[in-house]
């Protein structure tokens, strides 16, 4: 939430970018799904902890490519009307990443 007006931000996304991202979370959540089977199966430690290795590479994956798209788009924009405070905000962000 934005704390100065109390309002929630948003971020209009196209219609493509859209079905990307949910494309890769429904993977990913397939992802999620299979490590659960996995354990309610009792199946090898090594075996689960390698697919969950690949979730985590799969979140980041797109963690990149959503920050990609919020520094061309959403940053860029705000900075070309000279709102300077997205700066702060994407430090943050960035803080909150690592």
């Amino acid at each position: 939430m934005n704390s100065k007006n109390n309002e929630v931000k948003t971020t209009k996304r196209s219609t493509s970018e859209k079905k990307y991202f949910q494309k890769r979370l429904k993977i990913i959540e397939g992802q999620v799904r299979g490590v659960i089977g996995m354990v309610e199966d009792d199946r090898y430690c090594n075996d689960i902890l390698i697919q969950i290795s690949a979730i985590n590479k799969s979140l980041k994956s797109l963690s990149n490519e959503m920050l990609k798209s919020h520094l061309t788009n959403c940053v860029a924009t705000d900075i070309k009307n000279d709102n300077l405070e997205i700066i702060d905000e994407v430090m943050m962000l960035i803080k909150n990443l690592s």
